[in-house]
């Protein structure tokens, strides 16, 4: 929400600057409830890190590449995730291995003067000159001779039949359509995490050696990643959500009946890289899905839901004291709903970013009453 009111650049910083800071203090601290307070800091960094810098990469692309680099955007992540076991592995004390992934987090200070503010941002609060500027250097880095300044006013033209404001967390349920994206989509992302991470948990107690275990679960979830870009490119943001949905919800119904051993785990690491390809995409939806006013405030939120779910993901893990296959049916539950509730959410593939509240609150409506006239005709 910071970000949307006082520009994408300084908010994302802070949060860096929080998660250096913490990560490499709780290394050093002996006492669990001050250590999990610190980390509990890292999590509110990550958050802002990640959110705030997805929006600022959409921000900068175009409509043809927008799919490819938001799944490559996620690539990092699972990337540390598979780095996670080595590191356990090597890194048997916890002090040794909060510090080892905390210092490669150094590298991100170096933003405070690479990182260009979002121009898109820049327009929508009229710092137009602030946005030309940088939009010209981009220009000559790519080798690009356009006209930036009549470019940016012909885009000026086009938003401003609607006043654009800042706009804050209240706007996303002031209006009907809006509240209904938003409720739709924070439940989607809810669910997607706390699938991918309870069974990404899950996977650790199965049967078997727990590096290997982790390692095999983190390294599909980069096919995932990997396997999302075409998957953008044939399909809608709404059918992969929902088909995936579908998908994961299959193979954690089918991890209940099935023994524990190769097969669980194959099926396990079925259902995590179907609900990880749900997260890669919903990054994308929700980002095409709210206008610029109120991008990070959507994401924001709807990744604020998504914690909700990994903060329950590891109490239904405990059912396995009650019976072997209450976790993966408890998982299997949410993408099942989730996948009906993407039903009434419209397609954005293909779709400009929108600007203002009006055009979000508009979205969808058009392509509804025009199937209705349709079918009055």
């Amino acid at each position: 929400m910071a970000s949307d009111r006082f520009g994408r650049k300084k908010p994302f910083l802070v949060a860096i600057v929080i998660q250096v800071i913490m990560g490499i203090s709780a290394a050093y601290i002996p006492d669990f409830w001050a250590f999990t307070f610190v980390r509990f800091l890292i999590g509110v960094s990550v958050g802002g890190t990640m959110v705030i810098g997805f929006v600022l990469v959409m921000e900068y692309v175009g409509i043809e590449y927008r799919d490819v680099v938001s799944a490559l955007y996620q690539a990092p992540f699972n990337l540390g995730h598979m780095l996670l076991p080595v590191y356990g592995y090597f890194l048997r004390d916890f002090s040794d291995f909060q510090l080892g992934i905390s210092i490669p987090t150094i590298v991100l200070l170096s933003f405070f003067i690479l990182l260009p503010e979002s121009p898109r941002w820049l327009i929508a609060v009229k710092e137009t000159d602030r946005a030309i500027g940088i939009l010209e250097k981009v220009a000559k880095v790519n080798k690009r001779s356009v006209d930036i300044r009549k470019e940016v006013a012909t885009y000026q033209e086009t938003s401003q039949k609607n006043q654009t404001r800042k706009g804050n967390i209240l706007d996303l349920f002031r209006t009907p359509n809006l509240r209904k994206n938003i409720l739709c989509m924070a439940f989607n992302w809810l669910s997607c995490s706390y699938c991918f991470y309870g069974v990404s948990q899950y996977v650790g107690q199965l049967s078997g050696n727990v590096f290997i275990n982790v390692a095999s679960s983190a390294s599909v979830t980069l096919l995932g990643s990997l396997a999302s870009i075409p998957l953008m490119r044939i399909l809608g943001r709404k059918t992969i959500v929902i088909l995936f949905n579908f998908i994961c919800a299959l193979c954690l119904i089918i991890l209940c009946l099935v023994p524990e051993g190769i097969s669980s785990v194959v099926f396990a690491c079925i259902g995590v890289v179907s609900s990880f390809i749900v997260f890669v995409v919903v990054y994308l939806y929700c980002t095409e899905l709210f206008p610029t006013v109120v991008r990070n405030a959507a994401l924001g939120f709807s990744s604020m839901m998504a914690r909700v779910g990994s903060m329950i993901a590891p109490f239904v893990i405990e059912l396995r004291d009650v019976a072997l296959w209450l976790p993966p049916f408890a998982f299997a539950v949410l993408p099942l709903l989730g996948a009906l509730i993407t039903f009434l959410l419209p397609e954005t593939k293909g779709c400009e970013l929108m600007t203002t509240i009006e055009e979000g609150e508009k979205f969808g409506k058009k392509v509804e009453n025009t199937l209705k006239n349709t079918q009055n005709k």
